[in-house]
Formats: C-alpha cells, sequence, structure tokens
C-alpha cells in the first residue's frame, strides 16, 4: 500500500489547483479518500475530532454487510437455473454460472451511477459523493436475475439523477435511491420485474421456457395469492349459494319487503355456515401444504429461511438478511431499533390477521410473513438508510413499525401486488419528517408542562 501511496503524492500536484489536471481534481479526490483514509486534521482552536472512520468508511460498512446476500445471491442464481432446467450441478459450477450473471448487473450498476456521480461533482467542483457506494450495490440485489443489462443502466441513472442529484446530492436526497431505481423499473417495465418463475430463473428463454413444464412457475407470495383466490371463490360460493336459497324460500311465502335489506341478511347469516367456517379453518393448512409439497419443498419454511427459492438476486435469504442485520447493529450503523420495530410490525399484523381470517394471505401464519419476498432484505438495508429514515429515536420506533405493519397490510389486501415492502419504504421516507416533526413538538410539550409546573411551585 505504500507503493501505492507514493504514486498518488507523485500525481496529486498535478490535481491540485494550478495544476495541469485541476479540472480532474473531484474525480483524483474520490479515488484517493477511497483507498486511503484522508490527511484532514482538525485545527488547534475549536472542536476536536480525532476518528479514522469518515463516511466512505461508514458507506462500505453496510456493502460489507451486503456480501452475504451478494455472495448466496451468486449460487442461488445458479442453483435456480439447474434445479429449472433439471441438471444435476456441483457448488462450483453453480457459483461459476451464477457469477457470470450477477456480476455484469452490479457492473453496470456500479459504472453508470459512479460516472453520473463523477461528472456531478465535476460540474459543481466538489467532492465525490459517497453514497453510491452503497446504492450500486442495493440496485442489483433488488432486481431479477433476467433483467436487462440497459434496463439496470436507465434505472441507475434515473435514480441517482432524479431521486438524488436533483436533491443537492448525498444526505439531501428525501427517497431511498436503490428502491426509486426498482420503482421505476416496476412501473416502466413490469413484466420484467414480476410474474412468474421465468423472470426470476436465469438461462436462455426458449430453453427455460421448454424444461419449465414440470416446475412450478409460481413464486412464494404469488403461490399464496392463488390459494387466496381460489378459497376466497369456494367460500364466496357457498354464502352465495345459501342466500339464493334463503332468497328463494322468502319468494315464495312472500316475506320479501326490503331486497336489498333481505339479502344483506341473509348474506351475514352465511359467514355462520359450518361449511363456511369448516373453509376458512382450513386455510392456515391448504396455504402451508402448498408451500410445503410445491416441488418437493421448495416453498417450506426452511427454504425461505435459507432462501432456496426463486427471487431477487439478494432478497431470498432471510438467514443472510440476518446476518447483514447484525453488522449493521454491531457497528452502529444501522438503527436497531428500526429493525425491531419493522420485525415486529410485520409480526403484529400477522396475527391481528390471523385472528381476524378471511383469505389465505389473512390465514397465513404470521412468521410466514417475516421470511417470505423481500421483506427482511427491505427492513435491515433500505428502512434502516440513515437519510432518508426517522432521526429522532421515538420517532424509529414508529417509522419501523409503520413499514413493517403496512407491508403485510398491502400483501393481504392486494394479492395482484403481493410484495409491498417498495412502496411501503418509499411512502415512509416522504413521512418520516412528519414523524420527526410531531415526536419533536410533542417533546417541548413535555419539557414546557413541566416547567410551567415548576413555576407554579
Amino acid at each position: 500500500m505504500k507503493f501505492l501511496r507514493n504514486i498518488l503524492d507523485k500525481q496529486k500536484p498535478n490535481f491540485e489547483k494550478g495544476g495541469k489536471l485541476h479540472f480532474l481534481h473531484s474525480v483524483f479526490d474520490g479515488f484517493e479518500t477511497f483507498l486511503f483514509v484522508p490527511k484532514h486534521t482538525t485545527p488547534d482552536k475549536g472542536a476536536q475530532v480525532r476518528d479514522a472512520i469518515d463516511m466512505k468508511r461508514l458507506m462500505i460498512t453496510v456493502v460489507v454487510a451486503m456480501v452475504p446476500c451478494l455472495l448466496f445471491g451468486i449460487w442461488n442464481t445458479g442453483h435456480q437455473h439447474y434445479l429449472a432446467i433439471g441438471e444435476t450441478a456441483d457448488m462450483m459450477a453453480k457459483i461459476i454460472y451464477g457469477a457470470k450473471v450477477v456480476l455484469p448487473i452490479v457492473i453496470v450498476s456500479y459504472g453508470v451511477g459512479l460516472g453520473i456521480e463523477f461528472a456531478f461533482a465535476q460540474m459543481r467542483g466538489h467532492a465525490i459523493n459517497e453514497g453510491y457506494l452503497v446504492s450500486g450495490m442495493l440496485i442489483p440485489l433488488i432486481l431479477p436475475v433476467t433483467i436487462p443489462l440497459w434496463q439496470v443502466a436507465l434505472a441507475s441513472a434515473f435514480a441517482v439523477i432524479i431521486a438524488k442529484e436533483v436533491f443537492g446530492g448525498t444526505g439531501m436526497n428525501i427517497l431511498n435511491v436503490a428502491m426509486t431505481a426498482r420503482a421505476f423499473l416496476y412501473f416502466a417495465y413490469p413484466t420484467y420485474m414480476a410474474g412468474d418463475i421465468k423472470v426470476w430463473t436465469a438461462g436462455e428463454p426458449t430453453v427455460i421456457e421448454q424444461k419449465l413444464d414440470g416446475y412450478t412457475r409460481a413464486t412464494a407470495l404469488g403461490l399464496a395469492a392463488e390459494q387466496s383466490s381460489s378459497l376466497a371463490a369456494e367460500i364466496q360460493n357457498a354464502r352465495e349459494a345459501y342466500v339464493d336459497k334463503k332468497v328463494k324460500e322468502a319468494e315464495t311465502k312472500g316475506e320479501i319487503k326490503d331486497p336489498v335489506a333481505f339479502n344483506n341478511a341473509a348474506y351475514k347469516e352465511s359467514g355462520k355456515l359450518p361449511e363456511v367456517k369448516k373453509l376458512q379453518a382450513q386455510i392456515p393448512t391448504q396455504v402451508t401444504n402448498a408451500f410445503e409439497s410445491k416441488k418437493g419443498g421448495l416453498y417450506s419454511l426452511k427454504s425461505f429461511v435459507i432462501g432456496t427459492i426463486p427471487g431477487s438476486i439478494g432478497e431470498t435469504s432471510f438467514l443472510m438478511c440476518l446476518i447483514g442485520g447484525v453488522i449493521l447493529i454491531l457497528t452502529g450503523v444501522g438503527s436497531w431499533k428500526i429493525i425491531v420495530s419493522a420485525f415486529g410490525g410485520a409480526y403484529l399484523m400477522g396475527l391481528l390477521f390471523n385472528a381476524i381470517g378471511g383469505n389465505a394471505f389473512m390465514a397465513m401464519p404470521a412468521h410466514y410473513h417475516l421470511v417470505m419476498g423481500g421483506l427482511a432484505f427491505g427492513i435491515v438495508f433500505m428502512a434502516t438508510d440513515p437519510v432518508t429514515a426517522a432521526q429522532t429515536e421515538i420517532g424509529k420506533w414508529y417509522y419501523g413499525f409503520l413499514i413493517g405493519a403496512l407491508t403485510v397490510l398491502i400483501r393481504v389486501f392486494n394479492p395482484a401486488y403481493p410484495e409491498g415492502i417498495m412502496l411501503v419504504v418509499l411512502l415512509m421516507n416522504v413521512f418520516a419528517p412528519l414523524i420527526d416533526y410531531y415526536v419533536v413538538a410533542a417533546n417541548k410539550k413535555r419539557r414546557l408542562k413541566r416547567l410551567e409546573l415548576k413555576k407554579a411551585q
């Protein structure tokens, strides 16, 4: 490293004021501070700070926390590919195949995003912002492996320019940059971001299409949505049959005075039918059995926790997300209050819906919500974004709880969009300042009351 330090010191005068490459000062400074701790020191007078951890080191910590998800995602990409086409392969073959698919997505994300960051820094004459060190890794991890590289480039450019640079750069954005990129792709190119398992399985499209005939096509959340629709239809048919029977009996006797009121009353009574209650009671078991039985337990609870299921590159493994969360909490980079409250909010909302019942999502065991989809990844790496999250300590509890609760709420009431973490994080990014405002206002109100009591004494 000393050799590299000497090279940088020798070239540095060319990039300083008056040097022939001064116009590239921001670029040189970005590379230098990425490789080495800056030599900046505090003055003799004023605040004294002695800390080797700067913004770049803080961001690198988040990247390190995402490495388990990245490595597992590379392996799982190869695993799902060979599983889909019905071929066996060893671990190294799966890793090599996964790396060929995943690494180009990561390279494009970093190349386009950092290129735009460098351009804006040069135009403004500012130092290179460090925020994209994290966003450049987050974006690939929340995308499907089949995403075209030109869409990765387009989404990265959109997110950096629209979600961050127009607000002033790192630390000024109000929306999570990576989630903005995913939302852009989801609404601009929905067929590439959602659908059956072909979206989540890498390989030659024609080959995958032929081989998937004997392979389950639904993702975990999609499978739950299918169960919700089919079981809800059975229940609805039973209730409508009861209403029709009551109406016919009442019509023959001439007892119907208000048809609307009679139908409403009959439909309400149908909810107490033994066959309806029996169908509703079967929902949790049927959903769990559907997960356990599909393709030899592809969507079993164990598979959810480990992550050997189709999905976005880095979000399938609850275990890897948990490891990343522990790293963020132990290093003090991520807020444990947001993580704990978000998981708690999702679990409590799941328990509430279990008590209510009604469809497959509502009756699905609450703990499934924690390990399914991108909830864990979104909570650990998106909700804890220090720029867009709530800043007050009490506000973090509210912020995290609402993210978890609203995600489950969207899953349950909108089977057409079974994954809600993306829009919930973006929504709560917007409301985070409002949460902080009311927390601070409440603190002021309590302090003023204490002051009034002291004066009264």
